[in-house]
C-alpha cells in the first residue's frame, strides 16, 4: 500500500507543548494499492522468451542463421517487448486502481526532546541550530 501525503495546515508541533511531550498533529493522506511494477516487467520479460523458445522450435532451420543465433535475436527482441508490455499493463492497472482510493484521517505523534541547556540557541545562528 503506498499513500500520497496531503497536509493540512497545522501549527507548529513545538508551539505549545514542553520537552518532553507528544504532540499529535493530524494529517490527511490517500491510501490505495499499488501493483508492484518490476514483478509485472519481471513476468513480461519471462513470457517473452517462452515465446521466442517457441518460435526458435516451431519455425524450420535456416541455411543463413543457427538455431542458437535465431533464439538469441528473437530472445533479444521478444523479451524487450515483454519487459513494455508487463510496465504497460502495469501503469494501465495502477491508473484503474488509484480511482479507488480511500481518503483518511491519520493521528501522527510526534515527541519533543529536552533541550541540553549548553547548547546554543536557535537565534545565535550556530550551524547546528537548525538541529530539533
Amino acid at each position: 500500500m503506498t499513500s500520497d501525503q496531503q497536509p493540512e495546515q497545522q501549527p507548529e508541533p513545538g508551539a505549545g507543548a514542553s520537552a518532553g511531550e507528544s504532540v499529535v498533529d493530524k494529517s490527511t493522506v490517500t491510501v490505495r494499492r499499488s501493483p508492484r511494477y518490476f514483478n509485472f516487467m519481471l513476468l513480461g520479460a519471462l513470457i517473452g522468451a517462452i515465446a521466442a523458445l517457441v518460435l526458435t522450435v516451431v519455425f524450420p532451420e535456416n541455411a543463413e542463421f543457427g538455431a542458437t543465433q535465431v533464439f538469441g535475436f528473437l530472445l533479444l527482441a521478444f523479451v524487450t517487448l515483454g519487459v513494455t508490455l508487463g510496465a504497460v499493463a502495469a501503469i494501465v492497472i495502477d491508473r484503474v486502481i488509484s480511482r479507488r482510493g480511500k481518503t483518511v484521517v491519520v493521528d501522527r505523534m510526534a515527541v519533543l526532546e529536552p533541550r541540553d541547556p549548553g547548547a546554543p540557541d536557535a537565534a545565535s545562528g550556530s550551524p547546528n541550530s537548525d538541529r530539533d
